[in-house]
């Protein structure tokens, strides 16, 4: 693998979902779900398609509420809080990348990028120093001020990568964020989000069906019917 942790990390988990069962009508999405995330890892949830990868994600980030278990996030229940304290969380504490980027079309990519700051009440200025700095940090920074419709594919997901990161989050959710790439403008992105996310001390949990992009993960749980079943570290 690609990723450089050689052993399971000895601290309490930073994000854990035990027991979680969610329903979509009569279809069961989420059969006793349980997993855990540790600061500063890349956790691949793999597994096919409607295998229940992405629903437990979105449970994880607090976008879903279970119909039963339990979400912690640094000691904290998510699933006994509000929608307006969860809605904060995902704010400030977790960042997500997906896989049509979902920018502002309207904005440029640097308004994009500065938009969480923004929305935390940081100041125009800073704001933009800061977007400014990620998106030369995903080696962006020269369609700063195009709009979202005049980047590439590839740019226009790493412009999403920097807006994940400016806030500093201690956890990024990333959903098959290569999946409308080529083989090439993927890696790069995956080498990115991964490099910058370790560097910040940020936790990355990965949805992907791709080997070549779990590759960058140091440990892989595959989703089945709504169940996980969790691989070993890299040895």
């Amino acid at each position: 693998m690609v990723g450089h942790s050689t052993s399971p990390p000895p601290n309490d988990p930073l994000l854990s979902a035990d027991g979680l069962q969610l329903s979509f009508g009569t279809t069961r999405a989420l059969d006793s779900a349980s997993l855990q995330v540790h600061a500063g890892e890349v956790l691949a949830l793999m597994g096919p398609s409607g295998s229940g990868k992405s629903t437990l994600l979105h449970c994880l980030a607090g976008i879903l509420t279970p119909d039963s278990g339990r979400v912690h996030f640094a000691g904290q229940d998510l699933t006994a809080m509000p929608d307006t304290r969860r809605s904060a969380l995902r704010r400030t504490e977790f960042g997500f990348v997906f896989q049509f980027g979902q920018l502002v079309p309207e904005l440029t990519c640097l308004e994009n990028v500065a938009l969480p700051l923004r929305l935390a009440g940081v100041r125009r200025r800073e704001a933009h120093r800061r977007a400014a700095d990620w998106l030369d940090r995903l080696e962006v920074a020269d369609v700063a001020d195009k709009r979202p419709g005049e980047a590439s594919g590839g740019q226009g997901q790493r412009v999403a990568v920097a807006r994940s990161l400016v806030t500093r989050p201690r956890v990024v959710f990333a959903d098959e964020p290569t999946g409308a790439l080529d083989s090439l403008n993927g890696e790069r992105v995956m080498r990115l989000l991964t490099t910058a996310a370790r560097d910040t001390g940020a936790a990355v949990v990965l949805v992907t069906h791709e080997a070549r992009v779990a590759a960058y993960s140091d440990r892989e749980a595959v989703v089945r019917d709504g169940r996980v079943r969790e691989q070993e570290y890299a040895r």
